[in-house]
């Protein structure tokens, strides 16, 4: 109860595109925009959605929403609103901007404590806790967008464990398991740069990290530091040494690529390579 009591407002994403259905968007700060540019605070990727398209002001638990002039308006419980007229939030409202609509819940709202647990349990991967494939193919294309609006520099780490089968057949599946999570909670404890960094599992031994505003030697330094403090980690299992050694690709995005399957392809090919060239070794993509 104590959590749901400093539980801040929500929107809550009832209809709108794939992978926004279902997502929270804690309102934690005193203003927010709704709206398609990658600045956006609530960013959604929707041409119904003006770039702009409405503001919320947050002050403790009033939450006032203003459209901001936007194409195709915003919509409260079935209500236009204004342009720039302030419209005071209730528990339960219904927001609608463009084809997107959202369920406002009031601070300390219970439901709010279930929707973000349920939403983290769909974003993280259920053995290791490393972002799932799904959250990252939601992520990949956003950061691509961001990158290209800021021009703002964009780089990729993909990377799998080297031989993994063998530490299944030899150590058992238990002991694979065990490489995955230690392997992940060494890089995210020691590696992974707070909020600018994505770390996902792509699945099975393979994973990936979205580093942000980071250019390719920046990205190279990164996924070498990484190679070395997997090779040079202590991994144990009922008592037995596992050898553990990763091999890396490393991509940034070039000035016309526009495309987030085109960046993850490169970065894919170039850890191939790695392994191809003797594993347990960082390749840059061409």
């Amino acid at each position: 109860m104590k959590a749901a009591d400093e539980a801040p407002p929500a929107l809550v994403v009832l209809m709108g595109p794939t992978g926004y259905v279902g997502k929270q968007f804690p309102l934690t700060s005193s203003e927010v925009i709704i709206g398609r540019s990658v600045e956006s605070q609530i960013f959604i990727d929707d041409k119904s959605v003006s770039r702009s398209h409405a503001r919320l002001n947050v002050a403790g638990s009033d939450v006032v929403l203003m459209d901001l002039g936007s194409s195709n308006k915003t919509i409260v419980n079935g209500s236009f609103l204004n342009p720039m007229t302030p419209y005071r939030l209730k528990n339960n409202d219904q927001v609608k901007t463009g084809n997107v609509i959202f369920k406002f819940l009031e601070k300390g709202n219970i439901e709010a404590i279930t929707n973000q647990e349920l939403n983290e349990k769909a974003q993280k991967d259920a053995l290791t806790g490393a972002y799932s494939k799904g959250a990252l193919l939601e992520k990949g294309p956003e950061a691509i967008k961001r990158s290209e609006f800021l021009n703002e520099e964009l780089s990729l780490l993909v990377f799998d464990i080297d031989f993994f089968k063998k530490i299944n057949d030899n150590f058992g599946h238990a002991a694979g398991d065990y490489v995955l999570k230690e392997l992940v909670s060494v890089i995210s404890t020691k590696l992974v740069r707070g909020s600018t960094d994505f770390f996902a599992r792509y699945g099975g031994e393979e994973f990936v990290i979205i580093l942000q505003g980071t250019p390719i030697k920046t990205a190279l330094d990164v996924a070498e530091r990484i190679r070395t403090t997997i090779e040079g980690a202590k991994f144990e299992f009922e008592g037995k040494k596992i050898p553990v050694t990763i091999s890396l690709g490393v991509a940034s995005r070039m000035l016309n690529e526009t495309q987030w399957e085109i960046l993850f392809q490169r970065a894919d090919e170039a850890m191939y390579q790695s392994k191809q060239s003797g594993r347990n070794r960082v390749t840059p993509a061409n």
